[in-house]
């Protein structure tokens, strides 16, 4: 590669500094390090050539792709934009590797990304890299492995950025196709009758807002989460952290969500409380069952979970949103909520995720996320980076951990033409020992874990767990429907 054709500067009509978002603002604090690792599996070898041409003519176009950030000195030393010319031969690395010596790929892929994960970007250029390793793994013939600093952009930001890069395979001059998500509240609240009814949801939207708030400020003040094997180590130390991933079958997931009338992510956090229910009684299996499951029935864990405040997601505005005059919004435009997890010993397994949807239902009658947005930017804007500095690390170590999922692709997609396997992300976010994303790809889910290996030494049993856990309330359904034939 010519060292010409390795520079590419942005063509933007404003070339001023640009000021970085309230949240983004805060990701890019020294004492708040946060950045989003995310690994492509590819079905045949890579092709580095096509990937960095690829990415030329898709990702640089991207303002933030081509911008460094900096501290403005007329503005209080506020964080700006920068545009600067880019080398892509810096972000774009092919890694020299004995490929013939390495044993155990998946424990080597497991440990670079771990590695990359945990290293400090370089904040002089943009912040980005994209990784291309030719090692075939036992889920993939190749990998793309990409860290992205989390102040460019939000889980839906960067979901847009992969299906902008992506075609189908049944059509390779096609966009790709997911669900579609659209924020709303509970369908069955829309049957109300007339204004009254109207009215009566209103009030029901006000009640919750305000009863979830409230929680929320005692969380803030001095509300903690119960000490337990998974709470992370108070202090403003950044520690090192252990990046692993599971795929499990989406029919699974399907199954459980039709057979009991619930949505996905009521499924999701189901399995997730009956995983740490788990991971936490094993814990405690040195005291007799009864002491046992005292200690489980007085245990608080939360976790906070962030929530998309785009109004819709749909698969034209994500490959739309990276376009001037997009309507859907490019960055970090996401609220927080702190969500109660029932982490309690139970017999039936089935209960996890009625508990979920239970929980899950009061949330979305909540604008409690949105509210939390609001109150970051007011912070920002008035008492400046510090303050919503330390909201964030009190909501973040009063909590136990992050749950988050992001819906991919519906159908089989190419990557700059390498026809994908699955897709894999983690956002290392704040103090918390444990961050647990889902994230989905055809008939795949992709159970993610970032742990801190100084409070979890053993995540891959906690993800077992998780795997485990969908297999039990999928059994359990079988069970009970084989029951009802039998009767």
């Amino acid at each position: 590669m010519k060292n010409g054709e390795g520079m590419v500067r942005e063509k933007q009509e404003m070339t001023t500094m640009k000021p970085l978002s309230p949240v983004s603002q805060l990701f890019v604090s020294p004492d708040f390090y946060c950045v989003i690792v995310f690994t492509l599996g590819f079905k045949t070898r890579c092709n580095p050539s096509a990937i960095v041409e690829g990415i030329k003519n898709t990702w640089l176009k991207l303002p933030r792709f081509c911008s460094k950030v900096e501290l403005d000195d007329k503005k209080n030393g506020e964080a700006v934009w920068v545009p600067v010319c880019v080398r892509i031969e810096d972000h774009v690395i092919v890694p020299d590797l004995d490929y013939s010596n390495i044993e155990k790929p998946d424990e080597f892929i497991e440990d670079y990304t771990s590695n990359l994960a945990n290293t400090p970007m370089d904040m002089s250029k943009p912040l980005w890299e994209f990784h291309v390793l030719n090692i075939k793994t036992s889920n993939a013939e190749s990998l793309g492995i990409g860290k992205f600093h989390h102040s460019l952009g939000d889980g839906m930001s960067l979901m847009s950025l992969l299906l902008a890069s992506s075609r189908k395979i049944s059509d390779p001059d096609a966009l790709p196709t997911t669900a579609t998500t659209i924020k709303h509240v509970d369908d069955s609240n829309d049957k109300g009758c007339g204004l009254v009814g109207r009215f009566w949801l209103l009030m029901i939207i006000i009640f919750t807002t305000v009863i979830e708030l409230f929680k929320s400020l005692l969380t803030l003040c001095f509300m903690r989460d119960t000490k337990t094997p998974l709470m992370g180590i108070p202090g403003d130390r950044i520690r090192p952290r252990k990046v692993i991933h599971r795929i499990v079958s989406f029919d699974d997931v399907k199954f459980v969500k039709n057979t009991m009338e619930m949505k996905v992510n009521d499924v999701f956090l189901g399995i997730t409380q009956a995983g740490l229910s788990k991971y936490l009684s094993r814990k405690y299996d040195k005291d007799p069952v009864v002491e046992k499951k005292k200690i489980l029935e007085k245990i608080r864990l939360r976790g906070t979970v962030a929530v998309n405040l785009r109004p819709d997601t749909k698969i034209e505005d994500l490959a739309d949103m990276m376009a001037k005059g997009s309507k859907s919004r490019w960055g970090n435009f996401l609220g927080v909520t702190i969500f109660p997890l029932w982490v309690k010993h139970e017999e039936d397994p089935l209960e996890y995720v009625r508990r979920a949807k239970a929980t899950m239902d009061t949330k979305k009658l909540s604008m409690e996320s949105l509210i939390f947005y609001g109150i970051i930017k007011f912070t920002m804007k008035v008492f400046g980076e510090k303050a919503v500095e330390t909201l964030a690390k009190r909501i973040f170590g009063h909590t136990t951990l992050t749950f988050s999922n992001v819906l991919g692709p519906n159908e089989e997609i190419s990557f700059f033409h390498h026809p994908m396997s699955y897709v894999a992300a983690s956002a290392l976010v704040g103090p918390q020992a444990l961050i647990i994303h889902f994230v989905s790809y055809v008939n795949k889910i992709i159970i993610n874990l970032s742990v801190d290996t100084t409070v979890i030494p053993d995540p891959h049993l906690l993800c077992d767990d998780l795997v485990e856990s969908l297999d039990l309330l999928k059994l359990a359904i079988l069970e009970s429907e084989l029951h009802k034939i039998e009767v």
